[in-house]
């Protein structure tokens, strides 16, 4: 079969959009090279330029004429690649010509958009109202996953908003209240389709499908496309066209990733000397295993004086959204991040059931394995999954139950929440799967940016070698590498080892041996407290008074010291005899500061002799012969 030729007789390249035998077989047509070409509104064009987007990006110029033309829509495309607006603009275009020709139209709700997180959710109101800024009346938006009373609801819902943005549980129950009504909805969204139904949303989404029209259009976005896309298609889909972009978004990555072998002690050890001797510039996302970790390395990087702000589930909604966007507009550089949502979403399993499940899928999904071993794995791993049930039955019952702190379980940073201009990603503990890792990394190189991916790997060897920073995930960090790397080799891309001269930060240890033994659990607990205490006081309902005194936002910073530890000032500079030659800060980068060895101030113990010796004390007073003090004895 002859290839096509252009032109200049030169063979095309194959177009980006794949289909499967399931999915209807698309016409190749010419992609959009401006928005205006795909048939936008002016009121949407206008905005458009209000958000200096230059070119649609090839999710948008592949996914708007198709949801323009009423088709359902699956598409994977990695994260930074504009799905967002891809969704978004089509709805908005709808929605201004149903009005536009029929003006006497009755009020209604178009558009549902279900997403897994709030902070996601935040994040879609935000683009949505960005681009309906020049439609005055015409649309209206709400976000509903706020937690507010059914009054406040219902309030909002009586004039049916034209788009609607929630989480399923929220939209079920709104649906359940009789506040949210759905019989004349036309568009459905589903973002980060993989991450829903493992954020434990199946059942509501399963009540939704009841109440959705059969007739809606439905898009399905992802980075993935995984066994839970494949559910939702068949729950919400029609006969969807398949797009997959990623093979022309990797000629347009940037990306490059970095492995460090190293014990779990020598982690304190890198970061602090990455961020000392400012070793990564610009902005930075360090991922921990959980919570106390959290706050166990903010802690650790105070006695240095390096400034860093917490993102985990503990925080308030509101503060967690401030958190990210004071770091967007580059307040601070670092923040420090748990990812819950493989906790929250389930996901964590024990090592047996985990390497069985990941065997099969590794099989699955390079079509190698028998029937007959597939069958054999489900079975162990039923069984394994009884017995893990009567371990945990009988070991629980003796035990008395522990009071934890209640997590937000609609809450994920790695997926979904938009952090701009992120240089590099520092995967400080490992996470326990490849999908996370590559959903983490996806947090840099964003739109065409250059970004880097640097991940800590402590090999079984170094394994509890240093018993108080050491955590039960670490155990397994050579089979999740080897899992990354195989997963980044079937995308053309490599994880490169990075090797750190240990040596040359020798001088280093014993500072990083120094705050790491004061950092302590007590400590750790007082900060939390601390941390939660103060961010609930960082209200809206303080801003009137902010307003009036501007100096005090100061306090409303979210990188302070959290003054749970000693910090010693020292600490804080580098001396000279302890940089490396080829150091940014040996170089004249910044100031690496001074150690003195004495003390500039007056001695308080010299004054102290001084002011004696004025009084007549001390040595400066006369001696008295003792033979002239003696008293003869009386007789």
């Amino acid at each position: 079969m002859k290839r096509k030729l252009n032109d200049q007789d030169v063979p095309e390249v194959a177009d980006a959009v794949t289909t499967t035998t399931e999915e209807p077989t698309e016409k190749k047509a010419p992609t959009a090279k401006t928005f205006a070409e795909l048939g936008l509104d002016a009121r949407l064009l206008q905005a458009i330029n209000k958000e200096k987007f230059a070119a649609p990006t090839p999710v948008q110029a592949r996914a708007i004429p198709l949801a323009l033309s009423g088709k359902d829509i699956l598409a994977r495309a990695r994260t930074g690649s504009g799905k967002t607006a891809a969704y978004l603009l089509p709805i908005l275009q709808s929605i201004l010509h149903r009005k536009s020709t029929q003006p006497s139209s009755t009020k209604t709700t178009s558009a549902l958009i279900l997403v897994p997180t709030r902070e996601l959710a935040g994040q879609v109101a935000k683009v949505a109202l960005s681009f309906a800024a020049f439609c005055g009346q015409e649309v209206r938006i709400e976000n509903l996953t706020r937690k507010e009373d059914d009054k406040v609801a219902h309030a909002r819902l009586i004039e049916a908003p034209d788009v609607v943005i929630a989480t399923p549980s929220r939209a079920t129950s709104l649906v359940n209240a009789s506040l949210l009504q759905l019989q004349n909805l036309s568009h459905l969204v589903i973002d980060e389709a993989d991450l829903v139904l493992s954020y434990g949303h199946d059942e509501d989404l399963q009540n939704l499908s009841k109440v959705i029209p059969q007739a809606v259009q439905t898009v399905l976005m992802s980075a993935t496309l995984r066994t839970e896309v494949d559910t939702l298609k068949g729950m919400f889909c029609k006969d969807p066209v398949l797009l997959e972009l990623d093979q022309e978004e990797k000629e347009q990555s940037s990306l490059t990733q970095y492995v460090v072998q190293c014990g779990e002690d020598e982690k304190f050890l890198l970061i602090y000397a990455i961020f000392m001797l400012k070793l990564i510039k610009g902005k930075c996302i360090v991922f921990v295993s959980d919570i106390d970790r959290c706050y166990r390395l903010k802690l650790f990087l105070e006695q240095f004086g390096i400034k860093s702000c917490i993102l985990n589930s503990e925080l308030p909604v509101n503060s967690r959204l401030h958190v990210v966007d004071e770091f967007n507009r580059g307040v601070y550089d670092i923040i420090i991040a748990s990812d819950d949502s493989e906790i929250v979403g389930n996901e964590e399993k024990s090592s047996r059931k985990r390497r069985k499940v990941e065997v099969v899928e590794e099989d699955d999904a390079e079509a190698t394995a028998v029937e007959g071993e597939a069958t054999a794995l489900e079975e162990t791993a039923a069984e394994n999954d009884e017995e893990e049930k009567e371990e945990k039955t009988s070991e629980e019952k003796p035990k008395k139950k522990q009071k934890r702190s209640k997590l937000d379980k609609e809450f994920g940073v790695s997926r979904g929440i938009d952090f701009k201009n992120v240089a590099c990603v520092l995967n400080f503990d490992l996470p326990t799967s490849s999908r996370s890792y590559t959903h983490r990394i996806g947090r840099t190189a964003r739109a065409g940016k250059s970004g880097m991916a640097l991940s800590f790997v402590v090999p079984k060897t170094l394994y509890r070698k240093h018993k108080p920073t050491t955590i039960p995930s670490a155990e397994h960090d050579e089979e999740v590498l080897a899992k990354i790397t195989h997963q980044q080799e079937k995308k053309n891309q490599q994880v490169l080892p990075y090797h750190f001269d240990m040596k040359r930060l020798d001088g280093f240890r014993y500072r990083m041996s120094d705050a790491l033994r004061s950092v302590t659990r007590i400590a750790i607990r007082e900060a939390r407290i601390r941390e939660i205490r103060s961010e609930l006081l960082k209200s809206e309902k303080l801003k009137r008074h902010f307003e009036e005194n501007p100096t005090d936002l100061q306090h409303l910073r979210h990188d302070q010291e959290s003054h749970a530890v000693r910090v010693q000032p020292h600490l804080k500079h580098v001396p000279e005899y302890l940089l490396p030659g080829n150091s940014a800060v040996a170089q004249g980068a910044g100031d690496g500061g001074f150690v003195g060895f004495g003390k500039s101030g007056e001695n308080r113990i010299r004054k102290a002799r001084m002011q004696n010796r004025m009084k007549g004390k001390g040595k400066g007073r006369k001696k008295s012969d003792p033979l002239k003090s003696l008293s003869a004895k009386r007789k």
